[in-house]
């Protein structure tokens, strides 16, 4: 008689997506796991509440020290690591608050990603090692207050004054921007788009933080002004000309938002598994329903779908393959589904759904950011469109 060496079902990984990671991918995703049920789990939901982080640079500085800023970057004090790894991070981050992760989206996949792609030399050096270990925060700056979907848009103005550029307009919507020690700003000029590497502290630049959040409230959001900010010659990016720049670096951020968003769901789903296994209603427990189990399991299915594309996506990216529009396909089935699982989670709660005792109501309204921020699902619909029918709707 044959042996059966299949493995029992585990309901946290009932595809056995873990089998096809390896044992390095799995020792980093169970090093951050491990940080963020020390460092952020037991005060984020407090966080959350009050609108503030306090200690921001503190874990900064923790988070350079797991090789979690730029990790897919190579030298400068990078840690050189896979884009699976990378996703892992951002899964793990995210499954304690989204930001959190958007932090360390912002840091690396964005700042340090520009500087290192199309930065000088000098500015590499400068900047990116500190970036890397977190004792220097960055910031990126495109959205504007009246052009976010469209950055071609921007009325951010830099211009040549002898050797030097001043910059003037303002940036939007920006995560990090107040904690900020460098912020790579984008602005129109004679030349076509630029970026420019910005100190905080140059005189004429301002990042007032943005108050009154509804989301990403454990999160530093705010607005970057740069009033008549003179740089030398040597700030702006010398690789970077037209949309093209700062869209690549979207693009790589985004990619870490497929796997965070299915680390928000996780939470969700796991919190809505415990609480139906327990709470009873009717004489028995929420799970043993029909409809709850339906419900249960129609977000295990979404959860690990979406797992298995960002990780077929990361893969394409390890092997240079990967490209923007599967990036669209990513961030916009992901999050969607992400948000679905949340919203379906908070009726299995009920009432306590809404309680900041349980991280559902944190991650949904996180969500909502997610799915409009690094482009909206609308926008990854006409990237998508456009790539199935080979015509432009975008401006239609």
């Amino acid at each position: 008689m044959a042996t059966d060496t299949k493995p029992p079902f585990d309901a946290a990984d009932p595809l056995g997506i873990d089998d096809l990671l390896s044992d390095d991918d799995r020792a980093v995703r169970l090093t951050v796991r491990h940080w963020a049920h020390e460092r952020v789990l037991p005060y984020v939901a407090e966080w959350y509440e009050e609108g503030e982080v306090p200690g921001i640079r503190e874990l900064a500085r923790e988070l350079g020290s797991l090789g979690a800023l730029g990790m897919t970057l190579t030298d400068y004090g990078c840690a050189g690591a896979s884009a699976v790894q990378y996703g892992l991070v951002c899964l793990e981050l995210e499954a304690a608050d989204s930001g959190i992760r958007s932090l360390v989206s912002v840091q690396g996949s964005l700042a340090m990603y520009a500087i290192h792609r199309y930065g000088s030399p000098g500015q590499k050096e400068r900047w990116l090692p500190s970036m890397a270990a977190g004792e220097t925060i960055g910031c990126f700056g495109l959205t504007e207050p009246d052009h976010g979907s469209d950055p071609a848009g921007m009325r951010t103005f830099a211009k040549r004054d002898g050797a030097d550029w001043v910059l003037n307009g303002r940036k939007m919507w920006i995560t990090n921007g107040s904690v900020a020690g460098v912020a790579v700003v984008w602005a129109r000029t004679d030349e076509g788009v630029r970026g420019f590497v910005v100190p905080t502290d140059t005189p004429g630049f301002s990042a007032p933080p943005i108050r009154h959040k509804g989301s990403l409230r454990a999160s530093v959001t705010s607005e970057l002004v740069l009033d008549d900010v003179r740089l030398p010659a040597d700030a702006a990016l010398p690789e970077a000309r037209g949309l093209g720049a700062p869209l690549s670096c979207l693009s790589h951020a985004r990619y870490g938002i497929v796997w965070g968003a299915m680390g928000a769901a996780r939470t969700c789903l796991d919190t809505a598994l415990a609480y139906a296994r327990t709470r009873e209603q009717f004489g028995k427990p929420l799970g043993a329903f029909q409809l709850t189990q339906g419900k249960l399991a129609d977000m295990a299915v979404e959860l690990h779908k979406g797992v298995l594309l960002a990780l077929h996506l990361g893969r394409r990216l390890d092997a240079g393959r990967l490209r923007p529009e599967q990036v669209s396909f990513g961030k916009l089935n992901n999050v969607r589904e992400a948000l679905e699982i949340c919203r379906t989670a908070r009726t299995i709660l009920g009432a306590n759904g809404i309680s900041f005792e349980y991280p559902v109501m944190r991650h949904m309204a996180n969500l909502e950011s997610v799915l409009t921020y690094e482009g909206t699902s609308e926008m990854h619909q006409l990237v998508l469109g456009k790539a199935l029918t080979g015509l432009d709707a975008f401006r239609g």
